[in-house]
């Protein structure tokens, strides 16, 4: 049972000058919707907040930030840029995004403006029309995600759109190995951020096991 206590202490490694509103949108949803997605052993449960609190940088950002340099752009997304054109997209996040993203994932060309539309959302960055289209029908059995994208930066679906993906990509069973590495790639499709992950997570099932 999550508390406002207990999810600060499981969010917060130091203490910190929180408003508790700030706590409170997240911890009913954190008590009805983990056990629904079978998130709900100290394993599973530290390993899903772990992530998703890499993801959110601690709960707090649930739509992506794609305000990158030029510099990070060659770092980020070589594949997509030389150094002309990271140039011209820095800074400019609505075109970095229809970059990257154009042409997969569901995804129109760059020009169809897909790539910002559909860009990272929700506690796990859910990223991709086809992912949009997925979450909505099992979420609502419609497109509305599709057709208002900004629900998922709302608590509620936030963290139910991270929930599913988790769920559907099989990340229970990963957690359940304690293959963080596996695991970390399978959310993030690499091992960006691993060392900050796995220190979140020694730390939250620490806190789990001895409740």
């Amino acid at each position: 049972m999550f508390t406002i206590s207990l999810f600060k202490s499981i969010i917060f490694e130091k203490v910190q000058r929180t408003y508790s509103q700030y706590f409170v949108k997240w911890v009913k949803p954190l008590n009805t919707v983990l056990p629904e997605f079978e998130i709900n052993t100290p394993i599973r449960i530290a390993a899903f907040l772990a992530q998703v609190g890499h993801e959110s940088a601690n709960f707090k950002h649930t739509r992506e930030n794609l305000n990158y340099s030029h510099v990070a752009l060659l770092r980020v997304f070589l594949k997509y840029f030389k150094t002309a054109s990271a140039k011209e997209y820095a800074r400019k996040p609505e075109k970095i995004a229809n970059r990257v993203y154009a042409n997969r994932m569901g995804n129109g060309d760059e020009a169809s403006g897909d790539g910002y539309k559909y860009r990272g959302r929700g506690l796990i960055q859910l990223t991709g029309k086809h992912n949009y289209e997925a979450y909505s029908l099992y979420a609502y059995g419609d497109n509305r995600i599709v057709n208002q994208p900004d629900l998922l930066i709302e608590p509620e679906d936030a963290l139910r759109s991270a929930c599913w993906f988790w769920k559907v990509n099989g990340c229970n069973e990963i957690a359940d190995t304690e293959d963080f590495t596996k695991l970390t790639r399978r959310i993030n499709g690499g091992t960006t951020g691993l060392e900050d992950r796995l220190h979140r997570y020694e730390r939250i099932i620490k806190i789990l096991r001895d409740m």
